[in-house]
């Protein structure tokens, strides 16, 4: 049992190596566990309580704190060049109107079908400003 802290600290490095490795925001947080254990372990408290702590540190990480991680780092999520389009301003075509489901604004010389953010109607010729794209729909909001 004497080496038991060194299996902790072993797991730490092993998974740090594999979450550097795939960045999947998974592996990270048995490292943390790991690391709580191997405090555990230096206080003399036996090997059940030191996997109780690991498993119970590891898998509460995994699950609160992983989705709010992976949202505010982007992890996993592939930009296109669509993405440039959010903050640009363009002309509004014909009017947008959420509840009819009508609306086009243009971006460039192309046409884009487009919603409001907040359900009010934007008449044509206004100016507004991309927000967000939704599928092939621009989300846009008065400037």
């Amino acid at each position: 049992m004497a080496y038991l802290g060194y299996a902790w600290l072993g797991i730490v490095v092993v998974s740090v190596i594999i979450e550097a490795l795939t960045m999947g925001l998974t592996t990270i947080w048995f490292a943390i566990g790991a690391i709580v254990a191997f405090l555990v372990n230096l206080t003399g408290i036996g090997i059940e309580v030191q996997i109780v702590a690991f498993l119970l540190v590891s898998i509460l990480c995994l699950l609160f704190t992983r989705p709010f991680a992976m949202k505010k780092l982007k992890v996993g999520r592939i930009r296109t060049n669509t993405d440039l389009l959010i903050g640009q301003q363009c002309k509004v075509e014909s009017t947008i109107d959420n509840l009819n489901n009508q609306g086009t604004v243009n971006v460039k010389g192309q046409i884009w079908t487009a919603r409001s953010v907040d359900d009010q109607v934007i008449e044509k010729g206004e100016i507004v400003t991309i927000k967000e794209i939704i599928g092939v729909k621009l989300i846009v909001e008065k400037k």
